[in-house]
C-alpha cells in the first residue's frame, strides 16, 4: 500500500511540472481508525472510519499555491493539481518560499519500528473487551469508586508517503493503540475523578487493562478528602504528567515561527543560560519505536537527534526550511504539516534528560511543598514568560506526602520556573512524543486560602 501511495506522489509531482510548476510538494496518506467507549460495562460508542488523501504545493518562483483532495483518481488529482497551479499565480511572493536545498534531503535508514501487525485481523469485540477489562479493574479497587465516565480503546493504522519535485520520494506505515480508564470516587458527599493510560505501537506492548484500571483507581483514591493550603511560596514537584505540559511551554519558546516573529521569551538567548544546570532537553524523531520518530520530515529532510537546552544553555531552536531561512539558519528537520499548505514546526521526541534521584528522593529534598498532579486552565504567555494556572495534587511535608490538595493556583514566569529546577528524578517514561521525569522547582508561589 505504501508503494502505490509513492507511485501516486510522484505522478502528482509529475503533473505540476507539466503545468510550469518550478517547485512541487505532494503528501498522499491512508488511514483506518477504531474507537471504542465503554461506560458501567456497556458499550456508549463504537466507531470505525477510513480516510485518504493527497495535498500538493507548488511554486512558481516565490508564488506559492496549495490544494488536496481525497479523490484519488487521475481526474481528481488532476483537478488538485490545477487548483493549485491557480492559485501560486494570484498569491504574493514571498522571498523565503521554497524547498529545502538538494543537499538537505534524505532519509535515515533502518528499521524505525514504527508499525506492528498484531492489530492485523483483532476482532472489534476484543478490543471492546480491554476497555471493558480497564474499567472493571478500576471499579472494584476500593468500594469508594461508585462511578465511571468510562473505559476506552482506541488504533490507528496509518500510512504515508511524500514526494517532491528535488527528486525525493519516501513513505512509511505506522501503527498505534491505546486503553485507558477514568474512574469516579466519592467520600462525604464530594466526588474526584482521575484517569490512566498507555500508548504502544501494538497491543501486544501495551500495560494490562487490569494495571491500567488499578492505576487509575489508586490516583482518584488519593485524592479523596482534599483540601486548600495557605497562599505561600513553596517548593512545587511536578509529577511526569504534568511536567509535560511545562516541556511544552518550552517547545512554543524554541518554535521557528515565535522566534521570526519575536514572540518568545526565549529570543535572542542562544549560547546564553536559560535553565538550572539540572536541565538537558531533547528532541529526537530517530528513537525507534516512539511516537514522535519518522525517518525523515515533512519536507524531506531527514530526522535528527537536536539537543535544544545542554544543562541550562540554550543551544539551538527548532526550525523548518521557511523559519531557517528567515532566520539565516539551517533546518533542523523539524518541518511538519497536514496533507496541504506551508509546513509548520513540529517536535520529534521532545523530552527532558533523566536526572539520578528517585522520585522519593526528591520529595525529602523538597522537605515541605506541592507536589502537583493535574494543572486547569491556559495562564501561560509564551511571550512574557508569565505562568498562573489551577492545580490540584498532594501536600508534601517532611518529605513524605501528607494529604491531598486541590482549588489552588501556582504563580511565577516560566524564566523563573526553568532556572530554579533544583533536581530531575529518573523516572523519565514515554507515554507519547513528549515526555518528562518528575521535576522539582524551588520555588513558586501557591495561591489557596
Amino acid at each position: 500500500m505504501v508503494e502505490q501511495l509513492k507511485q501516486i506522489a510522484a505522478d502528482v509531482i509529475k503533473l505540476a511540472q507539466e503545468a510550469g510548476a518550478t517547485g512541487v510538494e505532494c503528501n498522499v496518506s491512508q488511514g483506518e481508525e477504531f474507537d471504542a467507549q465503554v461506560r458501567r460495562g456497556e458499550v456508549e460508542q463504537v466507531k470505525e472510519s477510513g480516510s485518504r488523501g493527497a495535498g500538493i504545493r507548488v511554486l512558481f518562483g516565490r508564488n506559492t499555491g496549495s490544494s488536496y483532495t481525497s479523490d484519488l483518481t487521475p481526474e481528481g488529482l488532476r483537478m488538485m493539481v490545477r487548483q493549485a497551479v491557480d492559485l501560486a499565480k494570484i498569491t504574493t511572493e514571498d522571498p523565503h518560499a521554497g524547498l529545502p536545498d538538494a543537499a538537505e534531503l534524505g532519509q535515515i535508514a533502518g528499521d524505525l519500528q514504527l508499525a506492528s501487525y498484531d492489530l492485523d485481523g483483532m476482532e472489534a469485540a476484543a478490543k471492546i473487551a480491554l476497555a471493558q477489562r480497564a474499567e472493571a479493574a478500576a471499579l472494584s479497587f476500593d468500594a469508594r469508586i461508585t462511578n465511571s465516565e468510562g473505559g476506552s480503546f482506541g488504533s490507528r493504522i496509518s500510512r504515508h508517503a511524500f514526494a517532491n519535485s528535488l527528486g525525493f520520494v519516501g513513505g512509511y506505515e505506522t501503527t498505534s493503540c491505546s486503553i485507558s480508564a477514568v474512574p469516579v470516587a466519592q467520600h462525604e458527599g464530594r466526588m474526584e475523578r482521575d484517569y490512566w493510560f498507555h500508548s504502544a505501537r501494538g497491543v501486544g506492548q501495551l500495560e494490562s487493562p487490569e494495571h491500567i484500571g488499578r492505576r487509575a483507581a489508586e490516583r482518584v483514591i488519593r485524592r479523596l478528602g482534599s483540601r486548600k493550603v495557605p497562599t505561600q511560596q513553596a517548593p512545587v514537584i511536578f509529577e511526569p504528567r504534568v511536567a509535560r505540559s511545562l516541556l511544552g511551554h518550552i517547545f512554543e519558546a524554541v518554535n521557528g515561527d515565535a522566534i521570526y516573529r519575536r514572540a518568545s521569551f526565549l529570543q535572542d538567548k542562544l549560547g546564553e543560560r536559560v535553565a538550572s544546570a539540572a536541565v538537558t532537553v531533547v528532541d529526537d524523531a530517530t528513537i525507534p519505536g516512539l511516537f514522535g520518530s519518522a525517518p525523515y520530515d515533512d519536507e524531506g529532510v531527514p530526522s535528527r537527534r537536536t539537543v535544544v537546552i545542554e544543562k541550562g544553555v540554550l543551544k539551538s531552536y527548532l526550525l523548518n526550511t521557511y523559519t531557517a531561512r528567515k532566520l539565516g539558519m539551517k533546518t533542523t528537520g523539524n518541518a511538519s504539516r497536514g496533507l496541504t499548505g506551508n509546513a509548520s514546526i513540529g517536535q520529534g521526541n521532545l523530552y527532558i534528560e533523566k536526572g539520578a534521584p528517585s522520585v522519593a528522593e526528591l520529595l525529602r529534598q523538597a522537605g515541605t511543598g506541592f507536589y502537583v498532579t493535574e494543572l486547569m486552565g491556559f495562564g501561560v504567555n509564551a511571550v512574557t514568560g508569565d505562568y498562573s494556572r489551577g492545580a490540584s495534587g498532594l501536600w508534601v511535608e517532611n518529605g513524605e506526602i501528607a494529604f491531598p490538595v486541590a482549588e489552588v493556583t501556582i504563580a511565577g514566569n516560566l524564566k523563573d520556573m526553568l532556572t530554579n529546577i533544583e533536581a530531575v528524578a529518573d523516572d523519565l517514561e514515554f507515554r507519547g512524543a513528549v515526555a518528562s521525569p518528575t521535576l522539582l522547582i524551588g520555588g513558586m508561589t501557591i495561591s489557596g486560602t
